[in-house]
């Protein structure tokens, strides 16, 4: 691949988006759970699911942008760097390091809760939505893990290697919903692949020089084909999983998520103008400066504040989540959502460190290497979303989160240093304490 040692110039726009979709996720779930407790339970329940919220999702589900920016941003960096395997460690490394501390604090908290009483269903249910996030940063690490070939495919096919990914998800859910449906995980990997690399195509400049026009017709073509597979498909409303809903867009993930993304891109496509000039204000852009280093550390942690937020008011002063869209939870909304902002706060105080500290620059692992690692990491990371954070009290360790724990940290590790350093070090040190011979004089008047 072709690099470079220029550092890119930051993109405003993908700022925004990467901000708007964080902002997105991290208010939509704080404001979903509807929470009563009584008898040594906690019940829950979706906002989302009042009737007529659905539409809420086809802008509140922000995954499809989170991909998308991300696509952008890796190609960026990807064609900034000195080679792809210096790109490749440094990035399963970034993601991977913020994720420690949280694990580390869930070894402990669960037991800690215990002590003070905590009855078990709250406690499962605490280390239930705090592990079940991290999802999304096993499968973006498998992303991140081929995004080298992927950009290799995207300079030689372009815009038929998302077609083509589209083309694989509907075929996926067309065998999902014939009764095949542990088939339909293979969505993770078709779909949001297809909107990493949209991201590709706006990366090169090719979405980017799209007029407000064709940014609009994109997006009503994006929102059209949505509103079509909604109608006559077999697919959900909502954008997101609701309980007791036999179907999900998100669990596993349907195509039907590649055309809102579609439709969302072109609209923040057609709007980029304003978002640019909105960007460079002073406050905005300082935010967005703040923001950057610590995305994965906000979206790691804010969970873990609600779960403090909820165990407090919930568990510890009864309070129950009035009706959704009634007076009163539009007046108990904002305090709310100040709250946990205010624990989120604290939270990345201590915890955001470990992702703005710079990495060592010692030597780097081989691909080889690298790329087992990353995946190790990931169905390490997808045991943890499986399992949950929280041990069952009758059970022994290893029916708990430490196995995956020790996956995702031995892979960081695995990531870090090469293995055969040592090795290597050793057989240069005998060669270079091998006894020189001197090279054989050339006898007077022979033939060289």
């Amino acid at each position: 691949m072709q690099t470079s040692t220029t550092r890119p110039k930051r993109d405003l726009f993908l700022d925004v988006v990467r901000a708007a979709a964080i902002a997105g996720v991290v208010g939509q779930h704080w404001l979903m759970p509807v929470l009563g407790y009584a008898d040594g339970r906690l019940a829950t329940g979706n906002a989302l699911a009042t009737p007529g919220w659905w539409v809420i999702t086809w802008l509140s589900q922000v995954m499809p942008l989170v991909f998308f920016a991300g696509g952008a941003a890796n190609l960026i960096s990807l064609n900034a760097a000195t080679s792809s395997r210096d790109w490749l460690a440094a990035r399963v490394q970034r993601l991977l390091l913020p994720a420690l501390p949280l694990f580390m604090v869930w070894l402990v908290v669960p037991e800690l809760l215990r002590a003070f009483g905590i009855p078990e269903q709250p406690l499962e249910v605490a280390g239930a939505i705090a592990a079940q996030l991290l999802w999304f940063l096993a499968v973006y690490l498998v992303t991140v893990l081929v995004t080298p070939l992927m950009a290799a495919a995207h300079r030689r096919w372009g815009l038929r290697v998302p077609v083509v990914m589209a083309v694989a998800g509907v075929l996926v859910d067309v065998a999902r919903f014939n009764d095949l449906g542990l088939i339909g995980y293979a969505n993770a990997v078709f779909v949001w692949l297809a909107v990493h690399q949209i991201g590709f195509l706006y990366a090169d400049g090719r979405l980017g020089s799209l007029g407000r026009r064709g940014a609009l017709t994109m997006s009503a073509a994006g929102f059209g084909v949505t509103a079509l597979m909604v109608a006559f498909g077999p697919y959900p409303a909502s954008m997101i999983g609701m309980p007791g809903a036999p179907v999900s867009n998100m669990s596993p993930p349907s195509v039907l998520l590649a055309a809102l993304a579609v439709g969302q891109i072109g609209l923040l496509l057609a709007l980029r103008p304003a978002i640019g000039r909105w960007a460079v204000r002073p406050p905005v852009a300082a935010a967005l400066r703040w923001l950057g280093p610590r995305f994965m550390s906000v979206y790691l942690w804010h969970m873990p504040a609600l779960v403090v937020v909820a165990g407090v008011s919930v568990l510890g002063f009864g309070y129950r989540t009035p009706e959704p869209g009634s007076l009163a939870w539009l007046v108990a909304a904002p305090l709310w959502l100040a709250a946990t902002g205010l624990v989120l706060a604290g939270l990345l105080r201590v915890f955001a460190r470990f992702e703005v500290r710079k990495l060592d620059g010692g030597p780097i692992a081989p691909t080889a290497q690298l790329v087992p690692a990353g995946l190790v990491a990931s169905g390490g990371l997808l045991g943890l979303a499986a399992t949950g954070f929280t041990t069952p009290a009758d059970s022994g360790q290893l029916a708990g989160p430490l196995p995956w724990v020790f996956l995702v940290t031995a892979a960081f590790l695995l990531a870090g240093k090469p293995l055969r350093r040592k090795a290597q070090q050793a057989r240069r040190g005998v060669v270079q304490h091998l006894p020189q011979e001197p090279l054989p004089q050339p006898v007077v008047g022979s033939r060289p």
